[in-house]
């Protein structure tokens, strides 16, 4: 396990085996090193009181957006419930929401500080989050990274029945729709198994990479700006406009553009 003393990641084949995936320790969260992270297949889960570490396991939770498993019954909420979907309209509330939702129930590792970087990824246009409404209340939600074709899947929360689904199902379409190739889970648990995601080894997962090499990062899924902004501003713009809206304006919308 390396000890990083620059933005400089080691090789995945690296990590530990045990604990599975622990790669390196130390560093920092900012947003050219967690960038520079996601582009390798590398990502930050610690606790309060330990330094950062940082994780590639072996084998990796993946999804194919076009590969979303939506069920009879969760479509049938998504139809009765009709419940407002939007995109970037609350990332600080997804967040927080995510953070809660952890510490009731396992501690969270969405600390201040996490929840900091990923404010500072947000403002620039990487970080994104899907929102699940009831009325005027967050209901569900998650949150994530995208870099290239590849989003990073970081948390998610339901307050009601099926709602952090919801959001997925909803990303899924969305990024199938946008060309995405593959979303990163992490790591698998029975909720993200029931909507479809699967595991590959790291060999395989690698070679989605190949899309986000540093010099594709601006440029990746961006369609062309006419704006008179200096470059960095102008590819934050088009980022944050390719996030500006769903196809669907509620679960209603959205289960009868699947069916």
């Amino acid at each position: 396990m390396a000890t990083l003393q620059s933005i400089d990641f080691p090789p995945i084949e690296s990590a530990l085996d045990d604990p599975n995936g622990l790669l390196a320790v130390g560093g920092d969260l900012s947003v050219d090193r967690l960038l520079a992270a996601y582009q390798r297949g590398i990502f930050p889960w610690f606790e309060a009181d330990q330094p950062i570490l940082w994780w590639s396991p072996d084998p990796r939770a993946v999804i194919a957006p076009s590969g979303v498993h939506v069920s009879r019954s969760l479509l049938k909420n998504m139809r009765r419930n009709h419940y407002r979907l939007s995109v970037n309209s609350a990332f600080e509330q997804v967040i927080k929401a995510c953070a809660r939702a952890r510490d009731d129930s396992e501690g969270t590792w969405i600390t201040e500080e996490m929840m900091d970087a990923y404010r500072q990824l947000h403002d620039q246009g990487h970080a994104h989050s899907i929102e699940v409404w009831c009325n005027h209340e967050l209901v569900g939600g998650l949150y994530g990274v995208a870099v290239g074709d590849l989003f990073c899947g970081e948390s998610m929360f339901h307050q009601k029945t099926d709602a952090s689904k919801m959001a997925f199902v909803a990303l899924c379409k969305w990024l199938a729709i946008r060309k995405y190739r593959l979303i990163d889970c992490q790591i698998l648990n029975p909720h993200l198994e029931s909507l479809g995601v699967k595991t590959i080894s790291r060999k395989v997962f690698k070679s989605y990479l190949t899309n986000i090499a540093p010099s594709s990062l601006e440029d990746a899924n961006s369609s062309p700006t006419t704006s008179c902004a200096p470059p960095n501003q102008s590819a934050e713009l088009d980022r944050k406009n390719q996030w500006r809206s769903l196809p669907w304006a509620s679960t209603k919308e959205l289960a009868q553009a699947i069916q």
